[in-house]
């Protein structure tokens, strides 16, 4: 299910329309995702009192739809109260609801706390795990997201002294004999989407489930909140290590499991080794979500003519309607015919409006009012960087009065390799709501451009064809001021995903080490841009924004 963070009475509509579906088709069990009753993650707003409260509420209510005879339970995940012994007055749990009541409660162990994650600044870990019985006597081991996530058989190096899931698989062997039935394993996930996540949560529980001889079952919340897009996928794999029932990804899904004929429906994975066709659907569930959680529909897009804005365009339509997305061209002095042309042409193609707004006369006024103030510094009125950017500035300044007049949001074009460099104006190109593709290679756009053209043209040839520019002088190119992008980009992912030093990455991908070293230097000056950058939808391992923190003023 795809929750929003704080909207309970949203949530639990959703949870009792699922509840009532899967009673509908017979099943013993409903699972719901991690923290389902308020939604992943509520960040700082677990420390508000009145949130958790409202969040056991809405437990409550989840508990009573399973009140009456025959009614199915429902495993639940929530945030709690705890005793707040240890410093921490909340857990997060997953709940078990029989009878119109909590019957159990399993809480979380494992608090993750790297990348995007950071539970132990809110959460108060269990101390011990105890294994549940539903109904009468099947006995499960309920683990929430991470517990599941320390197999010591499966990783090189473990993150946590503790193993929940062994500790509860050796549980099973003191149960009593009027409990039991085979192994089930129950987790219940709020695991983000990068490259390749997909694959490794089934590696991961596949490699789990032949270990312990169990059935294992993990629900996955999907949507995407703020930077962080969830794909679902929620799947479940028999002792032998295949899987049995397959749900959707990047939609809500409803996956029915019989864990005893070890039999469910499944459902082709969208594109599931197909990391392009992945991070599309990603990129507009994001942007779909980012949108309409926030309270809007429609969206502003600037199209210069380049890929990157027609990539966003394009992401707009697919996550919006056509109806809902407004193109507007700003071409300069030093814009390119085919800028305006190109732009016109993608609009055609998406069936989206096009508004034509030239800043010459304004860039002009604006020289004209600076040039004392130059002059007044001994700055001289030379062409240079300073006259560069007063026209991303202009253009930002044009799209964010358009904003605030229709009430769209603004969604910002600059890509990863760019944001990387610095290759971007503050209070230019910067300005936006949401980076839709802040976590997109340049080399990767192109990719993305070519899936969307993979039915008929869609983003104009000449857009995929012609040198990536910023037309902010005459004759500029992207390579006059960075290397070639299919030289760039792997330097990037290895230094920023993989932290690689730099005579490494030159020995590995036998470029030279002052071309590196020039990268690197890039990247870390240009840190004071990115932390006043709009949210960036997380695609990769290691994404601009909250899992990625460096100080600005610091000697590198």
């Amino acid at each position: 299910m795809n929750p929003t963070v704080g909207d309970f009475a949203g949530n639990l509509a959703k949870i009792g329309e699922f509840y009532e579906r899967a009673a509908g088709l017979g099943v013993g069990l409903v699972m719901f995702p991690e923290l389902a009753t308020c939604g992943y993650p509520p960040a700082d707003l677990l420390e508000k009192d009145s949130f958790v409260e409202a969040a056991e509420r809405t437990l409550a209510a989840v508990a009573a739809l399973t009140a009456g005879a025959g009614r199915p339970a429902a495993l639940c995940g929530s945030p709690m109260r705890a005793d707040g012994a240890r410093g921490k007055r909340v857990k997060n749990v997953a709940a078990l609801l029989e009878g119109g009541e909590v019957r159990f409660v399993q809480q979380k162990r494992l608090l993750p706390f790297y990348d995007v994650f950071d539970e132990q600044r809110y959460f108060e870990p269990a101390e011990e795990q105890r294994l549940a019985v539903i109904g009468e006597a099947q006995a499960a081991a309920i683990t929430v997201c991470e517990d599941a996530w320390n197999d010591k058989l499966f990783w090189p190096r473990q993150m946590y002294p503790v193993d929940p899931v062994e500790e509860l698989m050796r549980q099973w062997a003191v149960l009593p004999q009027t409990v039991g039935g085979a192994r089930l394993v129950l987790n219940l996930s709020a695991s983000p989407y990068w490259h390749g996540k997909r694959a490794l949560r089934q590696q991961m529980l596949r490699a789990l489930a032949v270990r312990h001889r169990a059935t294992v079952v993990m629900v996955n919340q999907v949507g995407a909140n703020d930077s962080l897009v969830f794909d679902g996928s929620s799947f479940a794999v028999g002792p032998d290590g295949e899987v049995m029932a397959q749900a959707k990804s990047f939609e809500e899904d409803l996956m029915v499991v019989d864990t005893e004929a070890r039999a469910g429906a499944s459902v082709a994975v969208t594109s599931a080794q197909d990391d392009v066709a992945a991070t599309w659907a990603a990129l507009v569930l994001g942007t779909r979500d980012y949108v309409r959680k926030c309270g809007f529909r429609k969206a502003i897009v600037g199209l210069s003519g380049g890929i990157d804005s027609a990539l966003v365009a394009a992401i707009a339509v697919e996550a919006l309607g056509r109806e809902n997305v407004q193109g507007v061209g700003m071409p300069s002095e030093f814009s390119s015919g085919g800028s305006v042309t190109d732009a016109e042409a993608l609009a055609r193609n998406l069936g989206i409006a096009f508004l034509l707004t030239p800043i010459r006369p304004m860039y002009a006024a604006f020289m004209e009012a600076l040039r004392p103030g130059f002059e007044a510094l001994g700055a001289g009125t030379e062409f240079g960087l300073a006259e560069e950017n007063v026209q991303p500035r202009i253009r930002g300044m044009l799209l964010m009065a358009l904003s605030n007049k229709s009430g769209a949001l603004v969604l910002t074009t600059g890509n990863k390799s760019e944001m990387a460099c610095g290759y971007c104006t503050l209070y230019g190109d910067m300005v936006g709501a949401l980076a839709a593709i802040g976590d997109v290679y340049k080399t990767e756009v192109y990719a993305l451009a070519r899936y969307v053209n993979r039915a008929g043209e869609v983003i104009p040839e000449a857009t995929l064809t012609k040198p990536p520019s910023a037309e902010l002088r005459p004759g500029q190119r992207d390579v006059d001021s960075l290397p070639e992008y299919e030289v760039l980009d792997p330097v990037l992912r290895a230094y920023i995903e993989e932290y690689t030093p730099a005579e490494e990455i030159a020995r590995t991908q036998g470029v030279e080490l002052a071309l590196v070293q020039r990268v690197i230097r890039l990247v870390e000056i240009g840190e004071y841009k990115r932390q006043q950058a709009a949210p960036v939808l997380k695609v990769s391992r290691k994404s601009f924004g909250m899992g990625r923190r460096f100080p600005i003023a610091a000697k590198r």
